[in-house]
């Protein structure tokens, strides 16, 4: 069989396929934590690294591997700035080594954080989720207990507020600065961001990411992206130390 008709026969038993995996996904009951919502908790880590050099269709670019887009509103996979702000964003692109503040081990914020490629712990409370990620450090203390958001500060996260609809934890977070940006390649918001998060247990070890993005200064109209994080289940595997800013500085005595 030839390498392109062996190419179409996979892709023609996939495309077979999906029905199935959408209905097995579909019909999977996640299971249950003691207070009876839907238990979320282990090690996850995103394998399309291409979204956090990129969240839209691209080719491959200095430092930027290629990918496809994780857009999947609007329906043509791009992000749909307002005319300045897409001028920006191209600046953004040109200076993105000195202006990401990634690059400066700075937090990365919301979503990036979650599409970063180090891993992430859930746990789970009565009153709140909590995730801690690898990357320097970082944590996320979600109040799940009806606690309003905090007015007048900003934050490099947001601040995070969530419920359950059903099977999935819907996490509200405002109050953003404007100094982190959603990829590589110079996407970018400002302090009127908001963002809604949905966290969907889809299988024993595979979990739904959506994040839906608002903010009137810098987009025409909200949009949405959507990625499948899975669970690690090697022995022994657990979250270690990514110490961004200590590996700079030695970076920076060893260039002396």
């Amino acid at each position: 069989m030839s390498g392109s008709i062996l190419a179409a026969a996979v892709a023609l038993a996939l495309l077979c396929a999906a029905p199935e995996i959408v209905q097995a996904q579909a019909a999977y009951k996640a299971p249950r934590t003691a207070d009876g919502t839907p238990d979320l908790q282990g090690i996850w880590q995103v394998r399309n690294t291409s979204a956090a050099f990129d969240l839209e269709d691209h080719a491959g670019a200095l430092g930027i591997p290629p990918g496809r887009s994780v857009i999947v509103d609007p329906a043509d996979g791009k992000i749909p700035y307002r005319p300045e702000a897409l001028a920006k964003r191209q600046e953004n692109f040109k200076n993105r080594q000195a202006a990401d503040t990634l690059n400066k081990c700075y937090m990365p914020g919301v979503p990036r954080i979650t599409y970063l490629d180090f891993p992430f712990q859930i746990f789970q409370t009565p009153k709140y989720t909590l995730i801690t990620y690898e990357y320097i450090h970082i944590y996320r203390a979600i109040f799940t207990n009806g606690s309003p958001h905090i007015d007048g500060l900003d934050f490099w996260l947001g601040d995070p507020r969530g419920h359950w609809d059903g099977d999935t934890l819907v996490v509200d977070v405002t109050d953003f600065n404007d100094q982190t940006w959603f990829d590589a390649a110079g996407d970018f918001h400002s302090d009127k961001l908001h963002v809604v998060e949905r966290y969907t247990r889809t299988g024993p070890d595979t979990l739904r990411y959506e994040a839906t993005i608002e903010d009137p200064a810098v987009f025409t109209r909200g949009w949405r992206i959507s990625l499948p994080l899975y669970r690690h289940t090697e022995p022994n595997f657990r979250i270690l130390e990514y110490e961004c800013q200590a590996y700079a500085d030695e970076a920076a005595k060893s260039s002396r």
